[in-house]
């Protein structure tokens, strides 16, 4: 690292939050706040244009782009900066999501200052920063893979929770009927239940889904 700050982009669709985050990460010496945005689709347009170290990403924006899908579009850019994902949702399908597409590292909203801010640093120095309780998760998911839900598994067991039929399923993520009785069955197998309703409970229970 050279002697100038740590450029970072705050990126949440909440103002309050961003004010926040701003005030906090500029009492830091090392730290300038670039700009803060609401969008998943201003950070990235930024992060295009702007010379960044540190992009902290929110992942939910209403029903604009999701930050995953940011993280991924910012972090295949040539000279690209990383991205911190900082947010209220730490189920397994989130934080996979948020890797896979780049992340450098998952902080959840509750995390003290001083996490936060190493974090930061951490980030920007190229090193994974993973939040104490998420690493703990993906660690679970090493050891025991055959109880975790696929990416798939997830996608079809957080829209039953949301309520949705089989057939309406199916339309949704393109997929045949049979193919999502599939998915359910395996869900019930690897949740040791034997029903829609105590899926959701169970993995709801796991935080493998969020409602």
């Amino acid at each position: 690292m050279t002697d100038r700050p740590i450029r970072i982009l705050i990126a949440d669709d909440h103002p309050v939050v961003r004010a926040g985050l701003r005030a906090i990460l500029e009492l830091e010496h090392d730290f300038e706040v670039v700009a803060d945005v609401a969008t998943a689709e201003e950070a990235v347009s930024l992060a295009a244009e702007t010379p960044l170290d540190v992009v902290l990403m929110d992942l939910q924006f209403g029903d604009r782009m999701l930050g995953s899908e940011a993280t991924a579009k910012i972090t295949a850019m040539a000279g690209a900066p990383r991205v911190l994902i900082l947010t209220t949702f730490g189920t397994d399908a989130d934080i996979v999501a948020a890797i896979e597409a780049g992340a450098t590292g998952y902080l959840l909203k509750d995390a003290p200052t001083e996490e936060l801010t190493t974090a930061m640093r951490t980030a920007a120095a190229g090193r994974s920063a993973i939040a104490p309780t998420v690493a703990l998760r993906l660690m679970d998911r090493v050891r025991q893979p055959n109880a975790v839900l696929s990416r798939r598994e997830t996608e079809v067991l957080q829209l039953v929770a949301e309520g949705l039929s089989n057939v309406a399923i199916a339309k949704r993520l393109f997929l045949s009927q049979a193919t999502v009785k599939s998915h359910l069955a395996h869900i019930y197998t690897k949740l040791d239940v034997d029903s829609r309703t105590a899926a959701v409970a169970a993995a709801t229970a796991r935080g493998l889904i969020r409602i």
